[in-house]
């Protein structure tokens, strides 16, 4: 019978486990043994106690000998150096920024999928761990946006006179962006949103929000849905055209992020300095480098008046859904992998399979960060 393990995380701040009860029950339902490490889903609410009574085994440090490796961070190299030679690792693994993790399991013949390589096409959409995350990471933006403002959000008629809705524009209309507006216009805000994709005029517009029109921005979409890497022109125009609503706004949610690259610069200190004293910016961006020049990783900050929150890993601050999202999107992958007995009985020619496949038999399969490895051995 095939083993798998859901490791506790030991990465600062990670809240999140792989697996959840209800996606333990489901492991056991797929004929897979699910090991748990001890105290693993504690942060999230889950307690051993629950998990065993899913089905699955509370086990050590032990379960690293499985044969699949179930997380939500990359492992650190001392527990990379604990994974069976030949095992699986599921995982996030960022591999644009780990490739010295990268090269640990490429040594020790890991086969390792990374959950932020699944192919953006509609049969693997219930494993897309990227969009589940940021739908999470959108809506508790805008809770932390409110929690920081100094007025309300909506719109009040009272005996005392009328309060104004507080005025949001949010950049990027992807997944989290989306779920910022959402989450902005239901609690009452007035909503203006900007995205380099034609594309998400219709779905912003949707949400009642008014979409900001960019020149050029029919030509920002790329393969598979996500944002192309903008231009520094298209970038000037952007900021030129939303310089106006971000200068009036009480709060700027920022989304923006090409997978694997830095996040693109779009408010810079001057649009900061023109913002009103009492404003919010969140970046929801930080993680990759930020959308906001004042951005500071993991605090929360004031210039000119304005607060910058820059908060990271927020799917980690609601970490109960954030972890029922994930493990559903690891559970789907996995079951790729099975055949009906519960054994693993990859097909390496599957789309899905090959597309987020990052280390294999002793190759990196990936071709940038084999590429960005050829380049540092060459350093």
């Amino acid at each position: 019978m095939t083993t798998a393990f859901a490791a506790q995380e030991t990465r600062p701040g990670e809240t999140r486990v792989a697996v959840s009860p209800e996606t333990a029950k489901r492991f056991a339902q797929a004929k897979v043994e699910l090991l748990v490490e001890r105290g693993a889903g504690l942060a999230a609410g889950f307690s051993d106690a629950v998990y065993a009574a899913a089905g699955a085994r509370i086990v050590g440090a032990e379960g690293w000998q499985s044969d699949v490796v179930l997380k939500v961070q990359p492992p650190t190299l001392a527990e990379a150096a604990r994974l069976k030679s030949g095992g699986l690792l599921v995982s996030f693994l960022a591999p644009h920024k780990e490739l010295e993790l990268v090269a640990s399991l490429r040594e020790r013949g890991v086969t390792a999928l990374a959950m932020e390589l699944v192919p953006r096409i509609s049969r693997a959409q219930s494993m897309d761990a990227l969009s589940s995350q940021a739908t999470v990471a959108g809506y508790k933006g805008v809770l932390l946006g409110a929690v920081h403002l100094k007025k309300l959000c909506p719109m009040l008629m009272t005996a005392a006179g009328t309060v104004q809705p507080a005025k949001v524009v949010v950049f990027g209309a992807g997944v989290a962006g989306l779920m910022a507006i959402a989450t902005a216009r239901r609690l009452g805000c007035k909503v203006e949103a900007t995205d380099v994709r034609m594309a998400a005029k219709e779905q912003v517009e949707s949400l009642g929000a008014v979409f900001i029109s960019v020149p050029g921005a029919a030509d920002m979409e790329g393969a598979g849905g996500y944002a192309k890497e903008q231009t520094p022109e298209f970038l000037a125009r952007q900021r030129e055209e939303v310089a106006r609503r971000v200068a009036e706004a009480d709060l700027v949610i920022t989304t923006a992020q090409v997978p694997g690259k830095k996040a693109p610069r779009l408010v810079d200190q001057a649009m900061v300095r023109s913002m009103k004293a009492g404003a919010v910016i969140v970046d929801l961006a930080v993680d990759s480098g930020g959308n906001c020049e004042l951005s500071e990783p993991g605090k929360v900050v004031e210039k000119d008046g304005v607060t910058i929150v820059g908060l990271s890993n927020l799917p980690a601050t609601v970490p109960q859904h954030a972890s029922e999202l994930y493990a559903k999107n690891v559970l789907a992958l996995v079951k790729l992998l099975l055949d009906k007995e519960g054994k693993l009985a990859p097909d390496w020619s599957d789309e899905v399979l090959v597309g987020c496949r990052l280390t294999h038999a002793g190759e990196v399969n990936h071709a940038p960060t084999a590429q960005a490895l050829a380049a540092e051995k060459r350093a």
